[in-house]
């Protein structure tokens, strides 16, 4: 893949590897340049920029010579060089400028007017990565506070030569930088990406059972990220399928809203060799950049909690006028809380089951699982997804997982492809046990993955079995209509002072006895059981004038993930606890003797 080529000038002497945090905190001692002239919430305005330009500048050092020579001659013979120079220069950009960023060292009196010269040489997608940042803004502030040239200079002299730093490294640099200023800017960073132990098991889980992609030769298929980040689960998809099977091709799409990490994830992209008009700028929910676009796989973590108020109206009318034409057919969860709307989203872009259908992995909070009572908008996605038989898993992550909570998670696996065995079932997988503790916390992050817990959930999932470890169930399997029931309205008759039933005298109502609304009460009914067989075993006993308002008989449906894997315990025999609190005791008053003496 051109993406990996490696761009070293003669001497061709292989380049020292330098880990990713030296690396990061190597760009990060930037900062101190900055202190004063910038507040430490605006130090990534210029050293992320920055960084991508060194990458970019790397990756093309190699074939600039014959870049440039082709597009003398391309352009003296007035043909359209682009398709010749991005041959030349391996990859999918280049640029025209006979400077680079060393060569920008020699000119401290104009290095302002030549940084802006280099960048317009860039190929258009590239100037489009810096049009995000607003990197022209930066480089005048930073030319009036006369620190332009020593930032160049400091850039000038960090390595990150492909032969140096590989793709997948690069990518956890610019993770790493976006982490910490989102920390010190008060930000939340897992908005921006997601652990990278957590984006291999939900790879894991998407590739498990597609055999064809995983030996094949020559297969081709697409993967979609409505969240994209800084690009880090596509390309850990990529990676993780170019270890499986080497001839195999991912061709990657992708949509984020915050500039700077739309920025990083398409300058990512172009150095793996991926098209990066698919990598598209904005919100997703409010304005799809991908429609009518359909993906083999897809994998997004968006925000948890998060509020949708600001693009309602955008949403509310997509889901009026479109209805199931639309992405939001099924239903709208409460404006609190958008992670459901990501999944509707995410299923509006499945392939049809004939044409070899979809499979997706998301991270939700567990709000999706049970907010809502039956009839709510979240209850009705709920039912869509299951009574259509999309949900193949559910996978219960550790607490303290991700950068920005500490809340529980769980990895959604859906599908329009099922395998027969899992067909009408789902599988749910409790993990939160499986983890070990990190050397060092990053934000709200003190847990970790580790590979012996990612191929221990992957057989699991694979398995498809009920099992446990001694008494405590780690993974079942259910029905879809397990989780679904009947919402039942229990009506009480009225009374008068006499104590005598109120009975209707118009209409419909005449002669029927008149509900109570204080007595009204509701019951919830699975729908494996019959209405009328749980309303005279569990409410005629404690109220013989009962009966049931048919039409006000709703269908809901949840997740009570946790209730499903909790094991009674019984308390310890009360002889055993007096024998302990008695030994405390003793304890005590035996310390409490030795301070009177």
């Amino acid at each position: 893949m051109a993406g990996y080529l490696s761009c070293r000038t003669a001497p061709e002497t292989p380049h020292a590897p330098m880990p990713d945090t030296n690396l990061s905190s190597f760009i990060w001692s930037v900062a101190d340049l900055l202190r004063g002239d910038y507040k430490q919430s605006e130090y990534g305005r210029v050293i992320l920029p920055f960084t991508v330009l060194r990458r970019l500048d790397c990756v093309l050092e190699k074939t600039k010579p014959a870049v440039l020579a082709e597009f003398q001659k391309r352009s003296q013979a007035k043909l359209n060089p682009e398709p010749f120079l991005l041959k030349k220069s391996g990859q999918f950009f280049y640029n025209t400028s006979p400077l680079d960023m060393k060569r920008l060292m020699g000119d401290q009196d104009h290095i302002k007017e030549n940084l802006f010269s280099y960048i317009q040489a860039f190929s258009p997608a590239v100037r489009d990565i810096f049009e995000s940042f607003d990197f022209h803004t930066q480089v005048d502030r930073l030319a009036k506070a006369n620190l332009l040239y020593l930032i160049t200079e400091k850039f000038v002299n960090v390595d990150l030569h492909p032969g140096t730093v590989s793709n997948a490294q690069m990518g956890v640099v610019f993770e790493e930088l976006i982490r910490k200023f989102a920390e010190i800017s008060n930000e939340t960073a897992g908005e921006h990406f997601t652990p990278r132990e957590v984006i291999r098991l939900m790879v894991n889980l998407l590739f498990i059972e597609d055999d064809e992609a995983l030996t094949k030769p020559g297969v081709v298929r697409s993967i979609y990220d409505p969240t994209a980040g800084t690009g880090g689960m596509l390309s850990v998809a990529g990676e993780h399928l170019a270890e499986l099977n080497p001839d195999a091709r991912l061709v990657m799409f992708g949509q984020e809203l915050n500039p700077e990490s739309y920025a990083i994830c398409k300058a990512d992209m172009l150095i793996k060799g991926q098209d990066i008009a698919n990598i598209i700028p904005g919100n997703t929910l409010s304005e799809d950049g991908l429609p009518s676009r359909s993906f083999d796989y897809m994998l997004s973590n968006p925000p948890f909690g998060v509020e949708w108020k600001k693009i309602q109206a955008a949403v509310k009318k997509e889901a009026d006028e479109l209805g199931f034409s639309g992405r939001f057919g099924p239903g709208l969860p409460r404006v609190s809380d958008g992670s459901l709307l990501f999944l509707l989203h995410l299923i509006s872009k499945m392939q049809p089951a004939q044409e070899g259908g979809s499979r997706f992995g998301i991270v939700l909070n567990g709000s999706p699982l049970f907010t809502g009572a039956a009839g709510s908008g979240e209850s009705e996605i709920r039912r869509y997804v299951l009574e259509n038989d999309l949900v193949e898993a559910i996978i219960a992550l550790p607490t303290d997982m991700f950068y920005n909570t500490g809340i529980s998670t769980y990895v959604w696996i859906v599908t329009n492809r099922k395998p027969k065995a899992r067909r009408g079932k789902v599988q749910l997988i409790d993990a939160s046990s499986f983890w070990q503790k990190m050397r060092k916390s990053l934000g709200s992050k003190r847990k970790e993955l580790g590979p012996e817990h990612i191929e221990k959930i992957t057989r699991l999932f694979g398995d498809f079995a009920e099992v446990k470890e001694g008494d405590t169930p780690i993974s079942r399997i259910f029905a879809n209509e397990d989780f679904g029931y009947r919402t039942i309205t229990v009506e009480r008759p009225q009374r008068d002072d006499a104590g005598e039933i109120v009975v209707g005298t118009k209409g419909k109502q005449k002669g029927k006895p008149q509900p109570d609304t204080s007595l009204r009460d509701t019951e919830n009914v699975p729908l494996s059981e019959d209405v009328e067989a749980y309303f005279e075993r569990e409410v005629l006993p404690h109220a013989p004038d009962a009966w049931i308002d048919h039409d006000k008989t709703k269908v809901g449906y949840e997740i009570p993930f946790n209730r499903h894997f909790y094991v009674f315990k019984p308390p310890r025999p009360l002889a055993e606890i007096d024998a302990e609190l008695k030994t405390v005791t003793d304890k005590i008053l035996e310390m409490i003797g030795g301070l009177s003496k």
